[in-house]
């Protein structure tokens, strides 16, 4: 599987150095359940994806989503476990990141991300 870096071309900071990638259907309902850690300049994007649950998680995440365009509609910063819903209108896709990645890279609302193969 080939694992991206995401990088926010509107702040020039990076998110994740080594993202794993969940598109089909088994990988995307998995997600990070069941984990017991996420790698400090890891994450995992989930697409299609709209809106995601922190049910049988053991840690924190912070969570981005993004449309088509790669353009941030919604940010969740230190998700915790058990949680039912978040999600964002206009969604198309989801990455999900250790806990206080969105506020080191000074990720917001509008910002534009670069997804290329790590």
């Amino acid at each position: 599987m080939t694992k991206l870096r995401i990088t926010n071309r509107t702040r020039h900071t990076t998110l994740a150095e080594e993202c794993e990638q969940a598109r089909n259907f088994v990988a995307r309902g998995r997600g990070l359940m069941g984990r017991t850690e996420l790698a400090p300049r890891g994450g995992m994007l989930i697409e299609p994806c709209s809106s995601i649950h922190t049910f049988f998680m053991r840690f924190p995440i912070d969570v981005v989503f993004i449309n088509r365009a790669r353009q941030v509609v919604g940010l969740h910063h230190a998700m915790p476990p058990g949680r039912p819903y978040a999600g964002a209108r206009g969604a198309r896709a989801v990455i999900e990141l250790p806990a206080g990645i969105i506020a080191a890279s000074h990720t917001a609302v509008g910002d534009q991300l670069e997804l290329d193969d790590a």
